[in-house]
This record gives structure tokens, C-alpha cells and sequence, in this order.
């Protein structure tokens, strides 16, 4: 890339997220990239705390992200184009989870009538016993050992910084819903464990490198197929 383009893919890289979209939606279809690539790892962590599989995981993403580009006409910028993008991923691997569990048999509940959690142990300080790698993996599986209707909520709220009532929106609850699951699900895996991660929480769940790559490629090659099909159905 000369000099030029390079100046250019940093000015739209800089374009808020409706310019860009306005873009793709004016023809600009490469443009595309830059949604994919600034909403990745949000799309992977919500992805995998729903459907707590990497593989299945980035076959939501592709699927939110070409649902997504074939629906950009009905993006009316009434709410943040991130809320709108999460709620179709959030969609997606509910639609998937459904259809899995039609065919397995739901978790089981202890005596008590609660959601069996893996428990983590207190004893140790992980900030003295463990390096920040090592933090995030504890939060990750602290995470994903949860309940799906918890999971989702901290993924959301902990994790992606959303507000109550965009959490809310994306998993179609009400707002008190939100924050009752919140809050079950932080007693669940333990306050002190979030108290301690803290800002090392956004370094669990990585989406990074030759994955990232692997679905922003994968999702232009299903928009190519799609177009091609398009015009290739007779009239």
C-alpha cells in the first residue's frame, strides 16, 4: 500500500461507526472490514459466552456480521450501531443454543434448586500466585462456567462496558432482569474475583491475529457468494 492509501485507510479507520456504514450502504463494500475488525472481539466474547465453543463461537460472528451487512438499509441510527450489531450477534447464538438443547438434556440443578457453578479457590491471591495471563484464564473459566442467563449479562455488562437498559435491549430482558442476574451471577463466581482482575477482565476471551483475519475473510467470501447468487437467479 503507497503512501496514499495508507493515509486513507487511517482517515476512515478514524470515521465514526455511521459514517462508515453509510458508506458500505453507498457502495463502498471494502469498508466493511473496518466494522469487523472494531467489533471482533466483542462479537467472539458475546459469541462464546453464550455458546461456550471457539469454532461455534466464529460461526456466529460470521453469521451476525453477513445478517448485518444485509440488513444495513434497516440501521435507522436510533441506538448506537454497536448495540444494534451485538443484538444480532446476541440473536444468532441464542437461535443456536436453542437448537442445541433441543437435542440435550438441560442443566441440572443441585438440591438447592441453583445452577451447579465450578467453584474457584479463595485461599489463594491469584494477583501474588498467578501472572495477568493466568488472571485472565481465571476469570474466563469463572465466566463460562456460569449459567447461559448469567453469562451473558456479565459478558455484557462486566466485560463490554454496556450500560444496563443496551444489555437489556440486546437480550430482550427488562432492565430490573438485568440487574437481578447481575448480581446472582457476581455471587456466583465470587465478588472478589472481579474485584481483583479489574481492568485485566478486557484481556480475557482474546480475539486476535490470525483468527480475526480468518473471519473478516470468511465473511467477505459468504457476501461474494451471496451477490453472485443474486445475480445469477433468474428474474
Amino acid at each position: 500500500m503507497d503512501i496514499t492509501g495508507t493515509v486513507e485507510k487511517a482517515r476512515a479507520e478514524a470515521w465514526s461507526d455511521i459514517e462508515v456504514v453509510e458508506r458500505v450502504k453507498a457502495g463502498d463494500t471494502a469498508l466493511y472490514e473496518i466494522i469487523m475488525r472494531r467489533y471482533n472481539q466483542r462479537l467472539y466474547r458475546v459469541a462464546r459466552a453464550i455458546v461456550r465453543d471457539d469454532s461455534e463461537a466464529e460461526d456466529v460472528m460470521q453469521a451476525a456480521y453477513v445478517r448485518a451487512y444485509q440488513h444495513l438499509h434497516q440501521f435507522e441510527a436510533r441506538a448506537p450501531f454497536s448495540a444494534w450489531l451485538t443484538k444480532i450477534a446476541v440473536n444468532e447464538a441464542l437461535a443456536r443454543l436453542r437448537a442445541r438443547s433441543r437435542n440435550q438434556p438441560l442443566e441440572e440443578m443441585d438440591q438447592d434448586g441453583e445452577f451447579p457453578v465450578p467453584m474457584v479457590e479463595t485461599s489463594l491471591d491469584p494477583e501474588q500466585t498467578a501472572s495477568q495471563s493466568e488472571l485472565g484464564h481465571i476469570l474466563e473459566e469463572a465466566v463460562l462456567g456460569l449459567p447461559e442467563q448469567y453469562r451473558a449479562v456479565i459478558m455484557l455488562r462486566d466485560v463490554e462496558d454496556l450500560s444496563t437498559s443496551e444489555t437489556a435491549d440486546a437480550l430482550n430482558l427488562t432492565e430490573e432482569n438485568v440487574k437481578v442476574r447481575l448480581h446472582r451471577g457476581h455471587a456466583m463466581v465470587r465478588e472478589w474475583l472481579f474485584a481483583r482482575v479489574g481492568t485485566n477482565a478486557k484481556k480475557a476471551f482474546p480475539f486476535m491475529g490470525v483468527r480475526c483475519d480468518r473471519v473478516v475473510e470468511s465473511v467477505f467470501a459468504k457476501l461474494a457468494e451471496a451477490r453472485a447468487s443474486e445475480f445469477s437467479s433468474p428474474e
